[in-house]
């Protein structure tokens, strides 16, 4: 990529080449977020068709795993890292053709000052609304009660929360967005077909979350993948992973830090 301009991506043609790299799809999602969403498919029909209603079921993020301090950060670290492994899969398989994998995505630091004000714009355009959103979700009763952060208070929890908010940040925005535009539109796959691939992929591994959440999702996967494959996103992944990583910051943090009346308030506990 020269000068800013947008290279096209070549067709995969030759039958056997298209059917290796459509595995090489389906093998991806199948370890990391397809695996999600398939289980998070099973939970809300488990929960729908439950006799307790939809709304007064709770599920916790970012929980402790061990009542001692220590294991449980280790127990954290390895759990964010082994949860980067399906990235590192992505970005390798993107290298084969010889190209840098981040550059070819947008994955790396070549705009700074330009990828941090998209991704805080895109933060601010979809956070204070989806914030709304669950609100109204819980208040119409298709929308579980979720807490953002269930861990015990020490001095790593906080840190632990923001690298928790960059890897699902990294993990989504690379797989769901970046390797997927690329990996589809080689596979001669239309951008409105793309976006609506990804979008509902993003959706499937909320739907643990409740049905709102489900659709507020897929709206933020509209958003996000329309704005990679525009102009102004220039295919660069980087602004995209600085706004979810933002807004799951907000949540995380803000979750552990904020009185549970303002909570309460705000819809959210």
């Amino acid at each position: 990529m020269s000068n800013g301009a947008i290279q096209e991506l070549p067709l995969v043609t030759e039958p056997r080449a298209r059917r290796m790299l459509g595995a090489e799809v389906w093998i991806l999602l199948g370890l990391s977020l397809g695996k999600s969403g398939l289980y998070a498919l099973v939970n809300i029909i488990a929960m729908l068709t439950d006799t307790t209603p939809l709304g007064q079921h709770t599920t916790a993020l970012n929980t402790s795993q061990s009542a001692r301090p220590y294991l449980d950060l280790t127990y954290q670290i390895m759990s964010i890292g082994f949860a980067l492994m399906p990235v590192a899969l992505a970005l390798y398989l993107l290298s084969q053709s010889g190209k840098n994998a981040l550059h070819r995505i947008g994955f790396d630091g070549s705009r700074p000052l330009r990828d941090f004000g998209w991704g805080m714009a895109l933060a601010a355009a979809i956070g204070i609304p989806g914030l709304a959103f669950y609100a109204i979700g819980r208040a119409a009763g298709i929308t579980i009660s979720v807490q953002a952060a269930a861990l015990d208070s020490y001095w790593w929890t906080v840190p632990i929360l923001i690298l928790a908010a960059l890897k699902n940040g990294i993990l989504e925005e690379v797989i769901a967005v970046g390797y997927l535009h690329d990996r589809l539109t080689r596979l001669g796959w239309g951008t409105w077909t793309i976006i609506a691939a990804s979008s509902i992929l993003r959706g499937s591994y909320h739907l643990y979350q409740g049905i709102g959440p489900f659709f507020g999702n897929v709206v933020m996967g509209v958003v996000f993948a329309w704005f990679y494959q525009s102009k102004r996103g220039k295919r660069r992944v980087m602004p995209l992973v600085i706004a979810h990583t933002v807004i799951d910051i907000v949540a995380f943090v803000g979750y552990s830090l904020l009185p549970a009346s303002w909570l309460a308030a705000l819809g959210v506990s």
